[in-house]
This record gives structure tokens, C-alpha cells and sequence, in this order.
């Protein structure tokens, strides 16, 4: 049975690294085998636990292993080829070379390299539930549609690379003077494409694989975690709850009454924003959140009477109905407003913008030629309409 997978995502400085810390422990006390890992650039993991780290598992405690992805060392296994192969070219067309050995790392390519380890860390059945500690919320929403351009190199490019390589090559020498990437670079991206693909289908099982938000309670905060949840929805990542972290006792003295009194009100946003997912929370505590008794506090706060390995909320992101020369397709975009929805198609892909994210849709090939006829935004469900076009059309 595959482990089950918690991703920790949130703006940076919410505290999701020790929300993290303080799941997995409070999981491995319950009697599971887990293994926290983060994948943010920004290591702390190891600071907030206490102990050391290291890229591979390292015990923590009883039924408790922690691992720090090392970015360099998946750079080497997943890109090395493709890389020589870009910093030879930078360089014969005259960039420096600690520039070119920058430039042949694409933003945002160590982050996703990062999450492909989370596959084989599930697949080795060491583990009953695996914890992430991801990068903070941009980075990640920005992972989310690399899968996407992997089936487009994949079902363009793959199928035709030598056809490609053998008519482009002479044209590339004499016209551009650049050397054209071989067969053992266009395999290393084909592999990737393909691992992306893996990546992709991980994190859209949603029996098994879930997304919990950090924020506080602060208006800016709050604010991107509504846009985070519309987008995770609509890359089709199950979101499981919401946690609000950082609140106020009611004891915190005359000084902070009046910040009090406004989290107190956004927390009731919070719920009213987010339902039907729980929210939980816990208390700005009078000490840093570091090391085991700490984390064990925060956890007890958080957990009191909720399992941190269940499945916390269950829902469809997306869904398709065919019916005869009709298609419906329904995709969870909550928190959306009417206005920020636009639908298009562009060859078999239905192009989907929820304010301003674009994410493109394949339709089976079967349906490939119908066109969106209509869509709907009902209690944060778009439906779009297909319909086949008129048999002269076709």
C-alpha cells in the first residue's frame, strides 16, 4: 500500500516548517511510521526539530526519519546532460562561465526536482505516511503546471525528435551557428517529462495524497491562501484543511486586545471562506516553536480531537460527463469570482483561466473536437459545455 502524503505549503514565515514537524511527530507517536521531508529551499527543518539532517532518512526518534532533499545532488541525476550541454553552448556564444553554469538551471527547476524525489520516497514502503515541508506558495503554484508542458513535449516532441534533430541540425550550424542538443540530452528531458507525468498523477490521488494551508491570521496572509486553495483545486491537488496558526489567547493583555479582537474576526472569514474544509488552529505561544516539547505542544493544539493522517476532507476538483454530442467538464475553482473565469479552446486542449493562472486541459480524443458551448460558475464548481460541432465542421 502506497504511504499516505501530506503536503505543508503556505506563505513564507507562517510557520508551516514547524506545523510540519509537529504532524510527523504527533503521527509517529500514534504508533505509524513516518518521515518528515522538507523540500524547500530555505532548510529549517533541522533547526526547528533540533537535530541534524541529511539527503537521505535520518532517524529522529521511534518511528520517526527526517530528509532534507538535496537540490545539487537531484540537479546532477536529472539534468547533468542537459546542463553540460547549455553551459557549452552559453559559453561558445561568449557568456562567462559562472554565468552559464546559472543560466542552465531554469527558476523554479530545483524546487520541482525536489518534489520528483517524493515518488521514489513513496514507491521504497519504508514509510506509512510521508510529511512535506514544501516551499512557500508561489513556488509551488508555479510547479504545478510543469507537468503540463511535459505531456506537450512528450506528445509533440518525442514522437518525432530524430525527424526533428536530423532536418533542424544543418539549418542550426549554418544559419544560428549553435550546436544542437543529441539524442542522450533529448532522452534525459524525455525521462524527466515522463517522471513529471508520475509526479503529476501522485499528487492528483486524492485518497492518498493531500495539500493543508498555513496562514495566520492576517489579511494579506488570508488572502493568498483564498488564491492558493482556487488554484490548487484547479490543477486538481485535494486540499484537506486549513491552518491557522499564530492566534492570540484570550489572556494576551491590553497591548495586543485590539490584534486580538481583528484575528478573532478574520478567523471567522477563515471559516466562513473555506467551508467546507475544518480549520484548525492553535496559539501564539510564549516561546519559539523549536525543538521536540515545543513541536509536541503546538501538535497537541492543532490535533486535539482530528488524526494528522486521515484524510480531513474529501471532495471531486474535477470531473467529466459525456452524453452523446454533449460533454460537461467540471472543475473546483472555490473562491473564484464570476469575472475571473475565462474558457477557450486551442487544438485538443481546453484552456482554462481562474484570475490570470492558465491551466490546459486534454480532452480524450473522443471529445477532442467538441467546442465549449457554455459555462457556469455554481458555489465554486465552473461547468463548461462542450459540444460537437455541425458534421460540415467536422
Amino acid at each position: 500500500m502506497a504511504a499516505r502524503i501530506v503536503l505543508y505549503t503556505g506563505k513564507g514565515g507562517v510557520g508551516k516548517t514547524s506545523v510540519a514537524a509537529a504532524t510527523a511527530r504527533r503521527i509517529a507517536a500514534a504508533g505509524q511510521r513516518v518521515l518528515v521531508v522538507s523540500t524547500d529551499p530555505a532548510h529549517s527543518l533541522a533547526d526547528v526539530l533540533g537535530q541534524p539532517i541529511g539527503p537521505e532518512p535520518t532517524a529522529l526518534g521511534e518511528r520517526l526519519d527526517g530528509l532534507q532533499v538535496d537540490a545539487h545532488a537531484e540537479l546532477t541525476r536529472h539534468w547533468s546532460a542537459v546542463r553540460a550541454w547549455a553551459g557549452r553552448t552559453l559559453v561558445a556564444r561568449g557568456v562567462d562561465r559562472v554565468s552559464a553554469e546559472e543560466l542552465t538551471v531554469p527558476p523554479g527547476m530545483e524546487e520541482l526536482l525536489a518534489l520528483l524525489r517524493l515518488v521514489e520516497l513513496r514507491d521504497a514502503g519504508d514509510h506509512d505516511v510521508l510529511v512535506v515541508d514544501c516551499a512557500p506558495t508561489g513556488e509551488t503554484l508555479r510547479l504545478l503546471s510543469f507537468p503540463d508542458i511535459a505531456r506537450w513535449w512528450l506528445d509533440r516532441i518525442m514522437p518525432r525528435q530524430d525527424q526533428l534533430l536530423g532536418a533542424a541540425r544543418p539549418i542550426a550550424k549554418a544559419v544560428l551557428d549553435v550546436t544542437i542538443p543529441d539524442s542522450e540530452v533529448l532522452d534525459e528531458i524525455g525521462r524527466l517529462m515522463q517522471n513529471l507525468l508520475t509526479m503529476r498523477e501522485m499528487v492528483q490521488d486524492h485518497d492518498a495524497v493531500s495539500v493543508r494551508l498555513v496562514t495566520t491570521a492576517d489579511r494579506i496572509v488570508i488572502d493568498e491562501a483564498r488564491r492558493t486553495y482556487t488554484y490548487l483545486s484547479l490543477y486538481g491537488v485535494a486540499t484537506d484543511a486549513i491552518v491557522v496558526n499564530r492566534l492570540f489567547p484570550a489572556d494576551v493583555g491590553s497591548y495586543f486586545t485590539r490584534w486580538r479582537d481583528q484575528q478573532q474576526r478574520h478567523l471567522e472569514e477563515i471559516h466562513a471562506a473555506f467551508s467546507p474544509l475544518p480549520v484548525l488552529d492553535a496559539p501564539y505561544f510564549d516561546a519559539e516553536v523549536v525543538g521536540e516539547a515545543a513541536l509536541d505542544r503546538l501538535a497537541a493544539e492543532l490535533y486535539a480531537d482530528v488524526d494528522p493522517a486521515a484524510l480531513l476532507h474529501a471532495g471531486p476538483a474535477r470531473e467529466l460527463e459525456v452524453d452523446g454530442d454533449q460533454a460537461w467538464l467540471r472543475i473546483a475553482v472555490p473562491l473564484a469570482d464570476r469575472g475571473e473565469v475565462a474558457v477557450r479552446r486551442a487544438g485538443d486542449e481546453l484552456v482554462v483561466e481562474v484570475a490570470g493562472r492558465r491551466r490546459t486541459v486534454l480532452l480524450p480524443a473522443s471529445i477532442a473536437h467538441y467546442r465549449p458551448s457554455g459555462a457556469a460558475l455554481r458555489d465554486g464548481t465552473l461547468e463548461v459545455t462542450l459540444s460537437a460541432p455541425p458534421p460540415a465542421d467536422r
